[in-house]
C-alpha cells in the first residue's frame, strides 16, 4: 500500500457545548502505585524478539494518564501512518491477537490501548465526578494519541471500542482519520433518551442507577464467573462459532476479571454508562460525526439486535455497512483473515488527509 503520514489539520476541538470532559484525577487514594508523573511512556522489557501474534503481541508500554496507569502496545515501523485498535467490553489490546500483524505488514503501525478499568490499565471506582463511561475513554485515547503516537490515526472499534472511536472523532476531530466499528451497539438506537428531563426525574434515576449497582454483589458474582463455566456460556455468546472460543481467550478475558479491583470498576462503569446524557449516546455523536465511517456486522451477532444496525444510516446517512456472513460479535477474532481484508481494501480507499505527502 502507499505509505501516508496524517497531519493535523486543527487542534483538538473542546468539549461538546454544556458537557465539561470528566477529569483525569482520583482521590489520592484510587491512584496507581506506579504513577509517578503526568506522561511517563516506557517500554517493558522485551526478552528475545518481540511477538507479533497471540494475545501478547507487540511492543508493550504503560502511560500514566492523569492518575491512571494505561497500557498499550505497539507493532509496526513508527514512520508509517498510525492505527489504533480499541477493545470491547470485558475485552484486552491482546484481543487483537489475529490482526495486528497483517495490518502491520500491509504498512500501517498498530497501536492498541487497554481502556481504563480493562486489561492491565487502572480499574479505579465509581466517583460522580469522574463518570467511567465513554466519554472519559475518548479523553484518554485522545490524550494517548496526542503524547504517545504524536500524530492522528484511524481508529478500529469492536463493539464498546468502537462507541469510543466514534466519541473521539466527534469530540477531538483533529485526531481522527476515520473510524471502523465492528460493530457499534448502542441500546439508545433501540430506546433513545428524551432531549429533556425533569431535574426530579434525573435525581430519581441517579439514585435508583447507583442504589441497585451497589446492591449487586459484584465482588462475588465477576470471580464465580471468570472462574467458572460461566465464562465460555458468555464467551459463545458472542461468537457464531464455539471453535474460536480457545485457551488463550478464556486466559485473556480472565485474568482482568480476577484482578482485586475488577469489580468496583465494572460497578463504575455500569452507573456511568446507564447515566450518561444524550449527547453521549451513539445517534446524536453519529450525526455530528465529519470523518469517513465504516460499519462491520456480524450476520449472527446474537448479542445485539438486528434493528440496530439498520438504524445506523438514519443518524449517517454516508457510512458504509458491510455485514460479515456466519460471524458473530467479533468479526476481527473469529475470521481474522477475511476482517483484515475487508478492513485493508477500505483502508487503501481513503484519501490522504489534510495534504499530507506519501511516504
Amino acid at each position: 500500500m502507499e505509505h501516508r503520514r496524517w497531519s493535523i489539520g486543527n487542534p483538538p476541538a473542546p468539549w461538546a457545548e454544556a458537557e465539561p470532559p470528566p477529569a483525569t484525577h482520583w482521590p489520592e487514594s484510587e491512584q496507581p502505585a506506579a504513577a509517578e508523573s503526568a506522561l511517563v511512556s516506557t517500554s517493558s522489557p522485551t526478552v528475545g524478539a518481540i511477538a507479533v501474534s497471540g494475545s501478547h503481541w507487540g511492543d508493550h508500554g504503560t502511560w500514566h494518564w492523569g492518575n491512571q496507569a494505561c497500557h498499550w502496545r505497539m507493532l509496526g515501523d513508527r514512520d508509517h501512518p498510525a492505527l489504533v485498535l480499541l477493545h470491547g467490553f470485558g475485552a484486552a489490546s491482546g484481543h487483537w491477537r489475529h490482526n495486528a500483524r497483517s495490518l502491520a505488514e500491509a504498512g500501517w503501525c498498530v497501536y492498541a490501548i487497554d481502556l481504563i478499568g480493562f486489561g492491565d490499565s487502572s480499574q479505579p471506582g465509581h466517583h460522580p465526578h469522574h463518570p467511567l463511561d465513554n466519554r472519559l475513554w475518548a479523553r484518554q485515547l485522545q490524550g494517548f494519541l496526542e503524547q504517545v503516537v504524536q500524530a492522528p490515526a484511524v481508529l478500529v472499534g469492536n463493539s464498546l471500542g468502537s462507541l469510543v472511536a466514534v466519541t473521539c472523532a466527534v469530540f477531538f476531530p483533529g485526531w481522527v482519520v476515520a473510524v471502523v466499528a465492528a460493530p457499534l451497539p448502542d441500546p439508545t438506537l433501540l430506546m433513545p433518551l428524551p432531549r429533556r428531563r425533569a431535574r426530579w426525574r434525573r435525581r430519581l434515576k441517579r439514585r435508583t442507577v447507583v442504589a441497585l449497582c451497589r446492591l449487586l454483589p459484584l465482588e462475588l458474582l465477576v470471580p464465580l464467573i471468570a472462574r467458572t463455566a460461566l465464562l465460555d456460556l458468555g464467551l459463545r455468546g458472542a461468537y457464531a462459532s464455539s471453535a474460536a472460543v480457545d485457551g488463550e481467550l478464556r486466559r485473556l478475558v480472565a485474568r482482568p476479571a480476577l484482578r482485586p479491583q475488577a469489580a468496583r470498576a465494572l460497578r463504575a462503569m455500569s452507573i456511568a454508562m446507564a447515566l450518561r446524557p444524550r449527547a453521549a449516546t451513539a445517534a446524536p455523536l453519529l450525526e455530528r460525526m465529519r470523518q469517513p465511517l465504516l460499519v462491520l456486522w456480524g450476520s449472527e451477532d446474537r448479542l445485539v439486535p438486528v434493528g440496530v444496525r439498520h438504524r445506523l444510516p438514519a443518524h449517517k446517512p454516508d457510512l458504509q455497512l458491510q455485514v460479515l456472513e456466519g460471524l458473530g460479535h467479533c468479526p476481527h477474532d473469529e475470521a481474522p483473515e477475511h476482517f483484515n481484508r475487508t478492513l485493508l481494501r477500505w483502508l487503501t480507499a481513503l484519501p490522504t488527509q489534510n495534504g499530507a505527502a506519501a511516504t
